[in-house]
């Protein structure tokens, strides 16, 4: 079912806003406004949802012609039709009211059948109109959008055989829309049109298919030209205007003639040591002029067969001082403008969107006056759109893409030049270097996997990955949804998605993660994550097979650590802490685990298939000794996993009896659990005060 239209019911009456709502009937959605102001408001807020307004004359605050003026100011007049309704009969009333755009004028008292009947013809004249105007501006981009491909597709024939990469039409093409655009800005000396930049943008593309005819053995030759060569290579400029010249039908065609031009005289120069001609100044026609720099800049800045490539900022000194022979100072002074953009745009990607909006131009010349300014008021609105979505993914810092696997080819948004220094348009994306170099293989294939195996049904996935952006490794979450062909037998046939940049909350999450697992003071971890790593590597856990073998539990304890406090202040005994724990980590390997399990209680646990005593012993030695003239008396109770205990509660429990026997009889030292006999664990674990329990045992070490 079809979304009703909204009709604006404007006039003073509650009354007659009522009849002419029963008169139109149900088949619409009415919104209705009491004064000008409120229809203002509501042309404001609706747009072009508005399909029709029915406007009285005579109102309070703001009467139908201050209404009828605001419309025209903001265009709406244009894309809305207006049937003024009053009792005013009035000629000059009248002919004001059609001067200021209204489509109908229907008097009161009203006839039910007119107002319906009038109303029908105007939406549907009005539909009829923007559905012409679609087809119209349809028809004519197709055309265009055509012509340019079938340019671009000759001139890349000329550069396949020149050995060329394909993008040096398409560079000299956006190098020449940059140029002429702002020689019109900065200059009246020549009468350019935004249909004429176009139009020798176009042209453009076919300055070169004069080499079709030159040897490729001479083309593609990687050393220096002899001076036969070079004469032969020369020719291609005369030849491509004359098969220009012999075309039968359309060589009085503007495209032809303006390409014809820049063909012919590309090679010629400011000072008239050019060729074919020798002309000189503005005797060479402007296009030619301009596509000349162009093809000299980009020529310079790509990679040849017999040279590599010129940086951009050398490219420029090489024209700038006349190494490549002398062009217009306008055209210079251009080139120096534009000169910061230049580099970005070439390097980074022409996108089919540049291209596009020429044939847009040439779309919007071919239609009338009226239709045009329709035409930039749905240009305006797509500026509005494009203005919200560029402020909205600066704030989410998203990158948002589309790639096809037929051809494989990746679009990324204009924004992906600042955020990940990648062009917009990047050919065969898993196979070029700086694409693979910012996301990783590994990423990229993963990602490829997953959006292979969604279905139709299930289309979306999400990830995480670091993709490298300059110099520093970021976090992106990338949300993707795979695109199938038909429902019958499907096929792949790419995806788009996003990318969101979250290096900032992944950071804070790590460190957020860091500080609950660890101990704010000694920075080693804390004994809830302690308990969870050695659980799972005892097989409590989803532990690897490798963890379980024997493991040796050791509980280590600050003998007189009171008195360092007492004696010294707190801030000193939290320099012994540090230092301890210091001590404990450069005494283990890096995959042992080392925690502070209470007030000056740390625990260790390490992995040992052989007799553990050599290796607590050596522990145990290096621990001990001298901070700052306090020192350093150590009590550790260890406790071996074995078959018989794999459980770390149990674990702990019998490391804490053990080292709450070595510090009842006397301390600095070690126990191992498995020494004592049965008797003396069962009294020692009913006097045992374990940091289970809660209970700082520095109250024992008074």
């Amino acid at each position: 079912m079809s979304e009703k239209q909204t009709i604006l019911i404007v006039d003073d009456s509650m009354l007659n806003r009522a009849l002419l709502a029963d008169m139109i009937g149900d088949a619409y959605r009415i919104i209705e406004a009491e004064d000008g102001k409120q229809a203002v408001a509501a042309l404001q807020k609706e747009g072009a949802g508005i399909s029709l307004v029915l406007l009285d004359y005579v109102m309070p605050q703001m009467n139908g012609f201050d209404v009828l003026e605001v419309m025209n100011k903001n265009g709406w007049i244009k894309d809305i039709p207006v049937i003024m309704v009053s009792a005013e009969s009035d000629a000059a009333y009248i002919e004001r009211a059609y001067e200021l755009g209204v489509t109908d004028f229907i008097n009161r008292p009203y006839d039910v059948n007119i107002v319906r009947r009038r109303v029908m013809n105007t939406l549907m004249l009005y539909q009829k109109q923007r559905t012409l105007m679609g087809m119209v501006a349809d028809q004519v981009y197709e055309r265009e959008k055509s012509n340019n491909l079938m340019v671009y597709i000759l001139s890349h024939i000329v550069e396949f055989r020149n050995g060329e990469s394909g993008m040096h039409v398409l560079n000299v093409q956006a190098m020449t829309e940059m140029i002429l655009t702002q020689l019109m800005r900065l200059t009246d000396q020549y009468p350019l049109t935004t249909e004429d930049i176009s139009l020798i943008t176009m042209a453009s593309s076919l300055h070169d298919i004069g080499k079709i005819a030159i040897p490729e053995e001479i083309l593609n030759k990687p050393g220096r030209f002899t001076d036969e060569e070079f004469a032969i290579m020369k020719t291609h400029s005369a030849v491509g205007s004359d098969m220009l010249d012999d075309l039968e039908l359309y060589k009085d065609e503007k495209l032809v003639r303006v390409a014809r031009d820049i063909c012919r005289w590309h090679h010629e120069r400011w000072d008239g040591r050019g060729y074919p001609d020798g002309l000189a100044g503005d005797d060479i026609p402007i296009s030619a002029q301009v596509v000349a720099l162009a093809d000299v800049y980009d020529a310079l800045t790509s990679r040849r067969v017999y040279k590599p490539p010129f940086s951009h900022e050398e490219a420029l000194r090489m024209i700038r001082e006349g190494e490549c022979g002398a062009f217009n100072p306008l055209i210079l002074e251009c080139l120096e403008a534009v000169a910061d953009d230049l580099e970005k745009r070439l390097n980074h990607g022409i996108t089919g969107r540049e291209i596009s909006i020429d044939s847009l131009h040439l779309s919007e010349a071919t239609l009338d006056n009226g239709d045009a300014e329709a035409s930039s008021r749905t240009l305006e609105l797509l500026d509005y759109e494009r203005m919200k979505y560029h402020f909205f993914a600066s704030m989410s810092n998203e990158v948002q893409f589309e790639f096809t696997e037929e051809p494989p080819m990746i679009v990324l948004s204009d924004w992906s030049d600042h955020k990940l220094d990648l062009p917009e348009i990047i050919m065969d994306p898993y196979n070029d270097e700086a694409f693979c170099a910012t996301f990783g293989q590994e990423n990229l294939q993963k990602l490829s996997r997953l959006l292979r195996a969604t279905t139709i049904d299930d289309p979306v996935i999400d990830m995480e990955m670091e993709a490298t952006v300059g110099d520093e490794l970021r976090w992106f979450h990338v949300l993707a949804r795979a695109l199938w062909s038909g429902p019958s037998d499907p096929v792949y046939l790419g995806s788009i998605g996003k990318l969101v940049d979250i290096d900032d909350r992944q950071a804070e999450l790590i460190d957020l993660q860091f500080k609950a697992y660890h101990d704010p003071l000694t920075e080693v971890v804390n004994g809830a994550f302690a308990r969870k790593v050695i659980a799972e590597r005892l097989g409590s856990g989803e532990a690897c097979d490798r963890h379980r073998d024997r493991h040796v539990l050791a509980l280590c304890d600050l003998d007189f650590f009171k008195q360092a406090n007492d004696t010294y202040g707190h801030q000193f005994g939290d320099r012994v802490l540090k230092h301890f724990a210091e001590r404990l980590q450069e005494s283990v390997r890096g995959e042992d685990v080392v925690a502070r399990v209470g007030g000056d209680e740390f625990l260790l646990c390490m992995e040992c298939p052989v007799d553990p005593r050599p290796l607590i012993d050596r522990i145990h030695r290096s621990l001990e000794g001298d901070f700052e003239g306090f020192p350093l008396s150590v009590s550790m109770g260890v406790a071996i996993a074995g078959s018989d205990v794999r459980d770390y509660d149990e674990l702990f429990r019998r490391a804490d009896v053990a080292l709450y026997h070595k510090k009842r009889g006397g301390r600095s030292g070690y126990v191992f659990y498995s020494d004592l006999d049965e008797e003396e664990r069962d009294l020692l674990l009913e006097g045992a005060h374990t940091a289970l329990s809660g209970i700082d045992r520095d109250e024992s070490d008074q």
